[in-house]
């Protein structure tokens, strides 16, 4: 396994071991984890494997207690019956025991018991068998989530929280959030887990067999985004068998910076005479686990349907055998709750500028009045432009910008798949809009002040963001490309002492206007040379249109200055991606580069282009090169060009639809409506 130690920590005394996190799994925060022996440390470092166990559900079925109760009562009426299951499992080589709480939140259990009185038998049962371990298992809340459902994030949080807090309380070794579907969701379990224990989290989501959740997230987006939160190990559980969780966990493996883990199915499930039945025997499921061991897979298990011999099986696998080596990829990448953003070294990337009031009067407007279906078209519009990041902007001080950032971020998952930049200079502010947000987002920005990269970069860490690193701080931007480059060591110092990788950090040599200073643009590109070349793993960015402030034909200027950026290093930039010229220069640059393999997407969009074109960007853009193939294109393109040029309102209504557009909806339903008879 590549990460960034291949050393395992070593525990202090008694058998209980305070590692380093950051040092260690490589997950980017202050976190110090509690692990219960060296065996654990080991797994949690990717060099051993850890059997878990099978199913609790088919096991109290087989023993007629599936009926008529909550199953996590059963920790309170009947602990024989449930630690016999347990003990079963140990019997047949399992190392971890999960406990029988995967219901066992306050809303489930209602009146019947107490979260904490549940968590306290179940871990008894659990310990009781002898088990080496006892995972603590969170299963999800039952509810969407805000904006798709009604849930608000925070109270999510909080359920987890109690969860998390009665599990700490009565003795288990590490935490197994599992089964969920939506990334929020686990998010804020994930997210419960780090801040209210220091025991390790083991966190599976569940697919279908289109290789998303029912929400959308993809296994690359989930493995990035949980790893890079702090999740100690990520993987698969329940929904598929095996060989149709191989692929999706593969999926995960180089994404994942943590272990990555898989517990099947036996298949999927069908009901004879009210009994669940799954059709994969224990061989048959063996055999399909034996890949994805191979493929880099290192703690595995059972899920619906497996039994005791499942897990003798795979107890059988593992004797003997070492863990597969596996590469992990250091590629800059973020993500949305259902789209992955890569930018492999040598590759450009582009983040849309459009959100944001600075000299933006009718955004200022749209903002001010609450006017967001504008800010949604100028979403669609950049997106449908080529842009992959988004940058989200809600700086007036005449507005509550915390609240207006967290209701746009919301609502821009509405309407664009893309991943999001957080810009903001209030550290509150920033925190807020990143803690909810499902998937990891850019921080933007901190700077060289000391003040700032002890506020900022700790955000950055907890959260597992990408962070832009502005050259500027107390004496202000300096005017050479040497000055620009001490500042950038310092912040990149901190932020390799936080534990945040060098390819999260995206250094801003701060563009400053040539009509004010000629010397500017020769220091910025030499100071963007000399961050790649004295800073490796780092990347650069810059806001490239304040080049050109006090000139005419600044797009003219603007796209001549990129060219120059890219050629001195430059890796993303922030641009209005709807201006023709400067996307000119991105996608003939990635032809220049071989980015655009067999320059496949200029000559598709480019061979009937002349100089008298127009002013548009082909539609579509070029995307986000790098992008899994998963990933679909985003769809709102036709749906936006028809609800612009069509005289139906009811072609228009369903293209706002298919835009998730809001505004224009009223007035287009009533003049629906006046042409029918109702």
């Amino acid at each position: 396994m590549t990460s960034r130690s291949q050393a395992a920590p070593k525990p202090g005394t008694k058998g209980v071991g305070t590692i380093d996190a950051r040092k260690y799994f490589g997950t980017y925060d202050e976190r110090h984890l509690r692990v219960k022996d060296d065996h654990l440390a080991r797994v949690l470092a990717g060099e051993d494997f850890l059997l878990f166990d099978g199913a609790m559900g088919t096991q109290l079925q087989a023993r007629g207690l599936a009926a008529g109760e909550l199953p996590e009562l059963l920790n309170l009426t009947n602990p024989e019956e449930i630690t016999q299951i347990h003990r079963a499992y140990v019997e047949a080589g399992s190392e971890v025991v999960t406990t029988n709480t995967f219901g066992a939140s306050a809303p489930k259990l209602g009146d019947a018991a107490t979260v904490e009185e549940v968590f306290s038998a179940a871990v008894a049962c659990a310990k009781a068998s002898g088990a080496r371990y006892v995972a603590a298992d969170i299963g999800p809340t039952g509810s969407l989530l805000e904006p798709m459902g009604t849930l608000p994030f925070d109270d999510a949080y909080e359920l987890f929280a109690q969860q998390v807090r009665a599990a700490n309380a009565a003795g288990a070794d590490l935490f197994i959030i599992e089964t969920v579907a939506d990334l929020a969701e686990a998010k804020a379990a994930v997210l419960a887990a780090k801040e209210c224990s220091d025991l390790p989290i083991f966190c599976t989501m569940t697919f279908g067999e289109d290789g998303r959740t029912f929400l959308g997230t993809t296994p690359e987006v989930a493995a990035k985004t949980l790893s890079s939160l702090g999740a100690n190990v990520v993987g698969i559980n329940c929904s598929l068998g095996p060989k149709d969780v191989a692929p999706l966990v593969e999926r995960m493996l180089p994404w994942s910076s943590v272990p990555v883990m898989a517990q099947a199915n036996a298949g999927l499930p069908r009901v004879e005479d009210g009994v669940t039945l799954y059709d994969i025997a224990p061989g048959e499921y063996c055999e399909a686990v034996a890949g994805m061991l191979d493929a880099g897979v290192t703690v595995v298990g059972g899920c619906c349907g497996t039994t005791p011999d499942y897990i003798a099986g795979e107890k059988d696998l593992l004797a003997g055998r070492t863990p597969t080596p596996r590469h992990v990829n250091h590629d800059f990448a973020v993500t949305s709750s259902q789209r992955l953003v890569s930018i492999p070294m040598g590759h450009v990337g582009v983040i849309g500028e459009r959100i944001n009031p600075t000299g933006k009067r009718r955004m200022k407007e749209a903002l001010r009045s609450g006017n967001y279906d504008y800010v949604m078209q100028e979403a669609i519009g950049q997106t449908d432009a080529g842009a992959q990041v988004l940058d989200v902007n809600a700086g007036l001080p005449e507005i509550d910008e915390s609240a207006t950032l967290r209701r746009l971020m919301a609502d821009l998952q509405g309407v664009t798949n893309l991943p999001l930049q957080v810009d903001s200079a209030v550290p509150k502010t920033i925190e807020a809009a990143v803690r909810s947000y499902p998937g990891k987002p850019i921080i933007n920005s901190t700077n060289g002040k000391q003040e700032t990269m002890d506020a900022v970069i700790p955000i950055a860490a907890h959260y597992g963001c990408a962070l832009v690193a502005l050259t500027i701080d107390e004496k202000g931007i300096p005017q050479t490309a040497e000055g620009r480059l001490q500042i950038a060591r310092r912040i990149v110092a901190a932020t390799d002492a936080a534990g945040i990788p060098r390819e999260d950090v995206i250094v801003d040599c701060l563009c400053m206007a040539a009509s004010t200073d000629q010397r500017a643009p020769r220091a910025i590109l030499d100071g963007i040379a000399l961050v790649k070349r004295e800073l490796p793993g780092v990347r650069t960015v810059l806001g490239v249109s304040n080049i050109s402030f006090g000139l005419p034909f600044r797009p003219l200027v603007n796209a001549t200055f990129l060219a120059a950026a890219f050629a001195a290093g430059l890796d993303l930039c922030i641009i209005n991606p709807m201006q023709q010229r400067i996307m000119d220069v991105v996608n003939s640059w990635r032809v220049l580069t071989g980015e655009d393999e067999s320059a496949q997407y200029y000559v598709a969009n480019y061979a009937t282009r002349s100089d008298k074109a127009s002013a548009a960007a082909p539609a579509g853009g070029f995307g986000a090169k790098g992008v899994p193939a998963e990933c679909p294109p985003h769809a709102t393109a036709d749906a936006a060009s028809q609800a612009a040029t069509s005289d139906d309102p009811a072609e228009q209504a369903k293209a706002m639809v298919l835009a998730g557009r809001k505004g224009p909806m009223p007035d287009l339903i009533s003049q629906v409506l006046a042409q029918h008879d109702v």
